[in-house]
């Protein structure tokens, strides 16, 4: 590792620690209804739209805001994409995706996962990326968004005795205040950026050039630049191209690079300064934000430290290189982003093992826009009701208690995308039609279907890239995965937001579990990695363990 790598990595973890509180305290001011620069737009959505955005809704009517705005999105990209020979800006002429895709696709774009069993420009036409999957990078990020913003005003609303709380906010001026306010306007200054530095963005037709070879190669265009940006930001990760961020038209320069790779962290790491401004507890807020980082850095280095020790260039980009490459997989795994500038597949086993364990946690280390933040409070209850089993008290946090409704919705909402992973799994390596996408065999291949089903579960939307999941059997099954695995947690989130909202809250007690010191912090990244990490270890101890050991023998799969 160079002194110029060492500085890149500083740099980099350093930037997330700097702009966190900015970006936090301006999403913050969004969400509070502090920032005016956008008022008239603002209003006249809601007169076009025949919204009311005064009316509070109570956790039922906002789940049911969410569900029924999500289905509408699935059918639209649905539609779009068995359609879209019939569509414009599709100067390839693209027939319209089968059903089975097409399903898998629109699914995997309305949970933000954005797995892709397709080959970006060999597939999709110029009106399917911008209009179907562009538009579901905003709205599915923002989506995760208004429910983080629900459990947040679910924790910090009072009840008094005279008037007991009941609403969570407005889903649809939360929406358009996640996309109008902080998803567009950062998109556009990167994609500007993008553009600047050599990030194609146009609509011409594919271009036909002849190679130092004298060879034909075909070179793809489309507006690439406007999605990257989108795609980083909302920690969607689909790529454009179907090499996604190795591919040079989409991330064409080092700057790129590192800015693409600030990007999937940045407004994750961010909403938890917004947490602790929104709840009144800035400390509360830079808690979850040390247990995330820290579980980032372990998680980062021990990938870096696995591909240093293997040492080889195969599946990488050069003008990338192997630290940045690392770093990156670590990242897109921690964030539920799903990008790549690398083949995963390529990188030692330990390397994609903590890209897996990363997911399995629950996408939590960050994760992705909203849910990531989301699925850590849910860990940060479940610690302060484990601690208060211990002690012998009832558990509080944030001067409301913990009971079992919220216990259980909980477990509901941890166990659902691991159970997704195993049976999903399980189903993949004990049936013909599972084996029979296989690329290798042994325990490489045993991680190849087990990263596919964590990833969809997980909704990440990377992959070990070996499997070939364009197949009716993967296309359904992990689509399926991908719709429990976001909305098994939605739900429940949802459900735990409405319960803590009309409950009273009482000031903390000498007997009360401190929640914003570094005490707090080690039993919550304790719980996480014992609840989240033992369940997957017998899988992983198959897969990527086993490999790592038999590698170091000279026995390659």
């Amino acid at each position: 590792m160079s002194v110029l790598d060492i500085l890149e990595i500083i740099l980099t973890f350093g930037a997330i620690i700097v702009l966190t509180p900015l970006l936090g305290k301006y999403m913050a001011n969004v969400f509070e209804g502090k920032i005016t620069i956008f008022n008239k737009i603002e209003n006249l959505i809601y007169r076009i739209l025949g919204i009311d955005a005064h009316e509070e809704m109570t956790w039922v009517d906002y789940t049911l805001n969410i569900l029924v705005f999500n289905l509408i999105g699935f059918l639209f990209v649905l539609t779009i994409l068995m359609f879209q020979g019939r569509l414009p800006f599709n100067p390839q002429h693209f027939a319209g995706l089968s059903f089975p895709l097409a399903f898998n696709v629109a699914t995997s774009f309305v949970t933000n996962t954005n797995w892709q069993s397709y080959g970006g420009e060999s597939t999709m036409s110029y009106f399917s990326q911008m209009i179907a999957l562009g538009t579901q990078n905003f709205l599915s990020a923002a989506t995760a968004i208004t429910v983080l913003l629900a459990l947040v005003r679910g924790l910090s609303r009072k009840s008094v005795p005279e008037r007991e709380a009941k609403t969570l906010g407005n889903f649809w001026k939360d929406l358009t205040r996640s996309t109008l306010f902080i998803l567009i306007p950062l998109s556009i200054i990167l994609a500007l950026i993008l553009v600047k530095q050599g990030t194609i963005q146009n609509f011409s037709s594919y271009v036909h050039a002849t190679t130092i070879e004298g060879k034909d190669q075909l070179l793809p265009g489309g507006p690439a630049a406007s999605q990257i940006a989108i795609k980083q930001l909302g920690t969607n990760g689909g790529g454009f191209f179907n090499v996604n961020s190795a591919h040079p038209f989409e991330n064409p320069t080092p700057l790129t690079n590192w800015l693409s790779l600030l990007s999937i962290i940045l407004i994750p790491a961010a909403l938890t300064y917004t947490y602790g401004l929104m709840i009144g507890a800035k400390k509360q807020g830079w808690a979850i934000f040390a247990a995330m980082m820290i579980m980032l850095m372990v998680g980062t280095f021990v990938i870096m430290k696995s591909d240093l020790g293997v040492n080889m260039m195969e599946g990488k980009e050069t003008r990338i290189g192997i630290i940045n490459s690392s770093m990156w997989t670590g990242w897109t795994s921690a964030a539920s982003n799903g990008s790549v500038n690398a083949m995963i597949s390529s990188q030692a086993p330990i390397a994609g093992g903590v890209a897996m364990l990363n997911i399995m946690l629950g996408e939590i280390i960050f994760g992705g826009v909203g849910c990531g933040l989301y699925g850590m409070i849910l860990f940060v209850i479940l610690t302060v009701f484990l601690s208060g089993l211990m002690v012998g008290r009832s558990p509080e946090y944030l001067g409301k208690k913990i009971e079992s409704r919220e216990i259980k919705m909980i477990i509901l909402a941890i166990l659902a995308p691991s159970t997704c992973i195993l049976l999903g799994s399980a189903l993949g390596v004990s049936t013909k039609i599972g084996l029979s996408s296989l690329s290798h065999q042994g325990p490489h291949g045993l991680s190849e279907i087990l990263y596919a089903f964590t990833s969809a579960a997980g909704n990440n939307g990377s992959a070990l890239a070996g499997l070939n999941a364009n197949t009716n059997f993967y296309n359904y099954l992990l689509g399926f995965t991908m719709i429990i695995g976001r909305f098994a947690v939605l739900i429940p989130v949802m459900a735990i937001a409405g319960s803590m909202v009309t409950k009273k809250s009482s000031p903390p007690s000498f007997g009360t579990l401190a929640t914003d010191n570094a005490i707090f912090v080690v039993l919550l990244i304790g719980v996480v990695v014992i609840v989240g990490a033992l369940t997957f270890l017998p899988a992983l101890s198959l897969g990527p363990i086993v490999e790592q050991f038999l590698m170091n023998k000279g026995i390659l799969f």
